[in-house]
């Protein structure tokens, strides 16, 4: 099977490779339908390697070269003989997390905590940006037939975006702030939309990704570098200041205009990651009395929630989806396009299926 394979840094390479086998009985096989390229995936591409394991990974074993790919949607093919959550031809939703379930972080149920930490398409023997790929069953979910296969592979972004909204709280009513308009930006201003917030302004300098971003009609967009940004926050709160900040540029700019737009006792969540130290004005931090809370991940037994979120209308990822692409174009339609700083587009998605 056709297979993107990372090496190293600027290093990606579609080479042919042997189709994955099922080895236990809580193995899935599974044809993948779409695959989306995610931030990580990105950073890998160009300064990894990061988190793909160069030397052998303590839960899997693996090693570089690794099949990239871990936001995906795919069709069971078969089954192990222990399997009954899915059954061959289901749709499902892949949450490519790998976990011990014997740390204490696994055993408290939090295994995005999980101390040998692994993630299909990251640090494991198959991923999505191919044709195929094997999962166990903890990490497969179906699809009903009110969410489409496209929809499907965005569940993994939409998970981090929620997971990072449900660490602080957004309230029926509340005033949130985005900063950044990436695609887990741009998500997590939708999810906080579903839960009833009152307006959702998304703070974005890039004007590429503003027009993206104002086009999917989920509240304003400003530029928070320019004139009048402080005074339309003042605006739409009644000069108080924003009550819930999902910080998702992972930038000193970033949290610099969270701090400086959330009210006095509001709540910043820290969803996008920083790939450096950023500078933050504790002493803000502390007058305001402010909540300050990090996200890592998402848990991993939320798949069938943001499922059916989906399903019921009221989380519509689709809109950050941008382009389809065929796995044969993934390096100069998908990576090379995503890494220019004046590219176009935001969230592409990856298929197998389509030509090239």
């Amino acid at each position: 099977m056709r297979a993107a394979r990372f090496h190293g840094k600027s290093d990606i390479r579609l080479e042919d490779v042997a189709e994955p086998a099922i080895k236990s009985s809580d193995d899935v096989l599974v044809e993948v339908a779409y695959c989306g390229i995610c931030g990580t995936d990105l950073h890998e591409y160009m300064v990894g390697p990061i988190v793909t394991p160069v030397t052998p990974h303590p839960l899997t074993g693996v090693t570089l070269p690794q099949t990239l790919g871990h936001e995906f949607s795919a069709r069971v093919v078969e089954a192990g003989s222990e399997v009954t959550d899915v059954k061959v031809g289901d749709r499902v939703a892949i949450m490519p997390a790998i976990v011990c379930g014997r740390c204490d972080f696994c055993r408290r149920g939090l295994g995005h905590l999980c101390v040998r930490f692994a993630c299909t398409g990251l640090s494991a023997e198959t991923g999505g940006l191919a044709q195929y790929a094997v999962l166990k069953e903890y990490q497969v979910s179906t699809l009903p037939d009110t969410v489409s296969d496209l929809e499907g592979a965005v569940v993994e972004p939409a998970c981090v975006a929620a997971y990072g909204i449900d660490r602080v709280g957004v309230h029926g009513g509340d005033v949130v702030l985005v900063t950044g308009a990436g695609p887990i930006g741009v998500l997590s201003a939708m999810y906080a939309d579903a839960l009833g917030a009152s307006n959702v302004i998304i703070a974005e300098p890039n004007p590429n990704r503003a027009a993206l971003a104002r086009a999917m009609d989920i509240g304003p967009v400003a530029d928070p570098t320019a004139d009048g940004f402080a005074d339309l926050i003042a605006d739409l709160t009644g000069g108080r200041g924003v009550d819930v900040v999902a910080e998702c540029s992972g930038s000193t700019p970033g949290l610099t205009t969270a701090m400086n737009s959330v009210r006095s006792r509001g709540s910043i969540v820290q969803t996008g990651l920083h790939t450096k130290p950023a500078t933050l004005d504790a002493m803000r931090l502390s007058e305001k009395d402010i909540s300050y809370v990090g996200s890592w991940c998402y848990l991993i037994t939320d798949w069938p929630r943001i499922i059916r979120l989906i399903a019921a209308g009221k989380y519509p990822v689709s809109k950050a989806v941008t382009a389809q692409i065929a796995l044969e174009n993934v390096v100069p339609q998908g990576f090379d396009i995503l890494v220019n700083p004046t590219g176009d587009q935001l969230k592409v998605l990856v298929s197998p299926t389509l030509a090239g």
